[in-house]
């Protein structure tokens, strides 16, 4: 659990700030009622069909199944396509927003998240940087070409199969087409659309070479440490502050700020010790 101490620190990291990023990973999720994958055990408690099929995670995300099997491949992205879609983002992400409006930073949001929640919950698409691209465009299995379009799909899936009864195809080719994420082992994934929301990013970091920067890290684990990579990096910054927020990960090396909460926990206590700032 965070500490009164804590999110009096995370506090006041945020208002010394004149920038905030925001490093999201799937544990960003969970407080909106997204499943967690943590190990094998997590992915078949959220997908039971996949253990009676004796596949990981790691193997149902692999483009290897859009190829060989594309209903198999669609079954698993339709499904969360659907889910995602009908999920709405907890209230931390306002709280993120507020921040940034009420202290007058400018903010960008990078996450290896794929479902599009920080665009949902408001975040100007011109500030995300989805690192592994994201569930809702597409591109050619192929691919045919570097073609990434919207994903106005319905895919009906079977949970007792996991399979789809429809698979979409390509614009340009007619082949199929799957969702433009980068999966594991994958070697076909096109990174335009990221690529340009990287050199954003980059932009938006050169603008606050010499600012005070708070990084708030939320649910980004070790397993697949993209965005923990990323955070310790932007921490060497001079100016720089990363408050990690993480319920079974948190530790990180002072001046950091370690919170081992969950992100709508660790969010809210920290709006509370903000609050108590400006009553005193």
């Amino acid at each position: 659990m965070g500490t009164e101490a804590g999110f009096a620190r995370a506090a006041a990291t945020i208002e010394a700030a004149t920038a905030l990023v925001v490093t999201a990973g799937a544990g960003m999720g969970v407080d909106s009622g997204l499943p967690d994958f943590r190990g094998t055990t997590g992915f078949w408690g959220a997908y039971p069909a996949y253990q009676r099929l004796g596949l990981r995670f790691e193997e149902a995300a692999n483009p290897t199944h859009f190829a060989r099997d594309p209903a198999l491949g669609w079954g698993f992205y339709g499904h969360r396509l659907n889910l995602y879609r009908a999920t709405v983002p907890h209230a931390g992400f306002a709280l993120l927003r507020a921040w940034a409006e009420r202290f007058h930073l400018d903010c960008f949001a990078a996450t290896s998240n794929v479902d599009g929640h920080f665009q949902r919950a408001g975040f100007p698409a011109e500030t995300v940087w989805e690192v592994h691209g994201s569930i809702h465009h597409l591109q050619c299995l192929t691919p045919c070409g570097d073609a990434i379009w919207p994903n106005d799909e319905r895919v009906t899936v079977d949970e007792t199969t996991m399979r789809a009864d429809g698979v979409p195809r390509c614009r340009a080719c007619g082949g199929v087409a799957r969702p433009n994420i980068l999966m594991f082992d994958d070697w076909r994934w096109v990174p335009e659309r990221a690529n340009a929301q990287e050199q954003r990013f980059e932009a938006f970091l050169a603008r606050h070479a010499l600012h005070p920067m708070a990084v708030v890290e939320i649910g980004a684990g070790s397993a697949v440490a993209t965005i923990r990579r990323l955070s310790q990096q932007l921490g060497h910054r001079p100016g720089c502050t990363v408050i990690r927020i993480n319920p079974r990960e948190a530790a990180i090396d002072a001046p950091h700020v370690s919170l081992a909460c969950g992100a709508l926990e660790g969010l809210r206590g920290i709006e509370a010790a903000l609050a108590a700032r400006r009553n005193t």
